[in-house]
């Protein structure tokens, strides 16, 4: 159990990781957001992260213990787009 909610925390690190070179890249779509939404979109969006890896850890800890594989898919598909994103291929 508690080496599922070592995992998913590991993991957690590195979406984080990710999401702040995603949200400090300067990509087009990020630069459209006006000043003030700017802020506190990017300040939300680290929020809603946190609250994702919060659930996921909570859970795994009362033995949902496959919820770190979950976890891994999203974790997976946060890099996927963060390499999309920070590559320029979007």
């Amino acid at each position: 159990m508690w080496i599922a909610v070592g995992f998913i925390f590991i993991l957690g690190i590195g979406n984080f990781a990710l999401h702040r070179a995603v949200l400090e890249s300067g990509h087009p779509l990020i630069g459209q957001m006006p000043g003030f939404a700017s802020l506190i979109g990017k300040r939300l969006t680290l929020v809603a992260e946190f609250l994702v890896l919060l659930a996921a850890m909570a859970l795994a800890a009362n033995g949902w213990t496959s919820l770190a594989f979950a976890y891994l898919a999203y974790s997976a598909l946060n890099a996927i787009a963060a390499w999309l994103i920070l590559s320029g291929r979007i």
